[in-house]
């Protein structure tokens, strides 16, 4: 025998101001666990939800730097220690010929860094969301856009969030339920 869970709740607005001015709303009000839903992105969305700026483009950096480093010293080590040749009577740290490997190096480490940081801070990957049992959710790719709340949010609770979303415009407010099976 299966049971429906309640998983969250979505609503879909008219136009990307209202999903804004929702946004604003659902931030004033303390609700944490939300997300704002479009076919494409929308200026200022970010600040309407109270995100924090990501700190990737810092890691990213840094380990550019460090990429950096890491290529001169390789170069360094292996032609004036590890190998050390003098070739047209150049000195054995001649840092003129380092710059495309340590490029290469720099642009490659912080490549890597920059697509694992982006799934890790993202919680990537995610194969299910409660959304996706939505029929209406399908409309988000062409010309939908949608808040959905999720069940954990401290503020949940079912009718008052119901009721919220519809005073801030939401339309068609509906319950994510997944089954959960009794065992």
């Amino acid at each position: 025998m299966a049971n429906k869970k309640i998983e969250g709740i979505i609503a879909e607005f008219k136009n990307p101001a209202e999903l804004i001015r929702a946004a604003e709303k659902l931030r004033d009000s303390e609700y944490t666990k939300f997300d704002c839903h479009s076919p494409f992105p929308i200026h200022g969305m970010d600040r309407a939800m109270g995100e924090k700026r990501s700190p990737l483009g810092w890691i990213v950096g840094i380990v550019a730097f460090l990429g950096l480093g890491a290529g001169v010293t390789l170069e360094w080590w292996t032609s004036t220690i590890d190998y050390p040749l003098v070739i047209s009577g150049k000195p054995f740290f001649s840092y003129q010929a380092y710059g495309p490997v340590a490029f290469a190096v720099m642009v490659l480490s912080s490549a890597f860094v920059a697509l694992a940081g982006m799934l890790i801070l993202n919680k990537l990957p995610k194969f299910n969301h409660p959304v996706f049992h939505s029929d209406r959710f399908g409309k988000v790719t062409d010309d939908a856009f949608f808040v959905s709340i999720e069940a954990n949010d401290p503020h949940f609770d079912q009718k008052k969030t119901i009721e919220f979303l519809k005073t801030l415009g939401g339309q068609h407010v509906e319950l994510l339920e997944t089954d959960e099976k009794n065992e």
